[in-house]
């Protein structure tokens, strides 16, 4: 499983350094935000014909290994 984060590349020449799949210009967080607007795997495979099942899969360990933390800080202030 944690091969898939192979897939993950930070590289500060691409997207600003966030977190992109396979060095390509499609970060994490673009792909996580069409999964929470409720697009399905295969929704967003044929949208993004150059994306693979397994980016959506890498996206989804990634983010739940920053979930995981130990301390939880407030994304917006109250």
């Amino acid at each position: 499983m944690e091969k898939l984060l192979e897939r993950i590349t930070l590289n500060p020449a691409v997207c600003n350094g966030k977190p992109t799949l396979r060095n390509m210009r499609f970060t994490v967080s673009q792909l996580l935000e069409l999964l929470a607007a409720g697009m399905t795997e295969a929704e967003i495979l044929t949208d993004y014909p150059y994306l693979e099942k397994e980016d959506i899969r890498a996206c989804l360990l990634y983010a739940s290994h920053i979930a995981d933390a130990r301390s939880i800080v407030p994304a917006i202030a109250a």
